[in-house]
């Protein structure tokens, strides 16, 4: 059973500018101090860019390289996702760096193509589950929230994390999807969108928000505000939850394969 105090950033990326971004996230980490994870958008340093050639980095890049900084001095971990290259491939990356500089890694597995994402990125294979401070994780990456079978909990997580880019055109869907993984796997789960428009002319108007094990919202920041916003969970509740309604003992049982 364990408490985490979480924060999650609603930003307005700004366009292809890591420097920037970083700049605006090391001053909000520094504002809203007190934190053990700090939690950002998908694609936090360069928006939902396809330009992976140019922005694409590795561990000993710039932007890890700031961001373990930030994560060491605050004593808080931080997570988001970025273009990371390795062995000449390309992956949406979502980063979990603790302040001791440990990264932990998880390649969004679901591509989008209707965003040309699968013409440069290579999806990821492996389900990643971390535990951090007694509480444990599953990582996930926006497109990843619209199947089920890679969120199912079979036991192994208290929340999911979902960092996105997800256009304001499809809100209500986000809304609707964060809302039932919660629901079906008995889990908090924690989503942080952007807001503003990129340079595709693409509008998003955010959806940072936590539901409860029980599908109901806790926590939320204003739509089309650039804000952050602290939350409390405890994994006793959930435990004292399912002692009521032991929904997880129905499950039906399935091995998954990812090609």
């Amino acid at each position: 059973m364990s408490k985490l105090k979480v924060n999650l950033f609603q930003m307005n990326t700004v366009w292809e500018n890591p420097e920037l971004n970083l700049k605006e996230i090391n001053r909000q980490i520094l504002i809203n101090h007190g934190a053990d994870l700090f939690i950002l958008p998908e694609m936090f340093n360069t928006g939902f860019t396809q330009n992976v050639e140019q922005f694409a980095e590795d561990e000993n890049g710039n932007t890890l390289t700031a961001v373990k900084e930030m994560a060491r001095i605050s004593e808080t971990a931080i997570c988001g996702s970025m273009l990371y290259k390795e062995n000449d491939k390309y992956y949406n990356a979502f980063v979990f760096v603790k302040p001791d500089g440990q990264i932990i890694k998880y390649y969004k597995r679901h591509i989008f193509r209707i965003g040309m994402e699968s013409e440069k990125i290579t999806p990821g294979k492996e389900r990643v589950v971390i535990n951090y401070l007694g509480v444990r994780f599953l990582l996930q990456i926006c497109y990843d929230l619209r199947f089920p079978v890679w969120n199912r909990n079979s036991e192994d997580y208290d929340a999911i994390i979902n960092v996105a880019n997800w256009p304001a055109v499809r809100r209500d869907t986000f809304d609707t999807l964060l809302k039932a993984r919660a629901i079906e796997n008995l889990c908090y789960v924690f989503s942080v969108n952007r807001i503003g428009v990129d340079a595709n002319d693409v509008s998003y108007n955010g959806g940072t928000q936590v539901f409860d094990y029980k599908g109901e919202l806790i926590a939320k920041v204003e739509d089309n505000v650039s804000d952050c916003i602290k939350v409390e969970i405890e994994t006793k509740d959930i435990e004292e939850y399912k002692k009521v309604f032991p929904a997880h003992l129905d499950r039906d049982n399935f091995q998954l394969f990812a090609d």
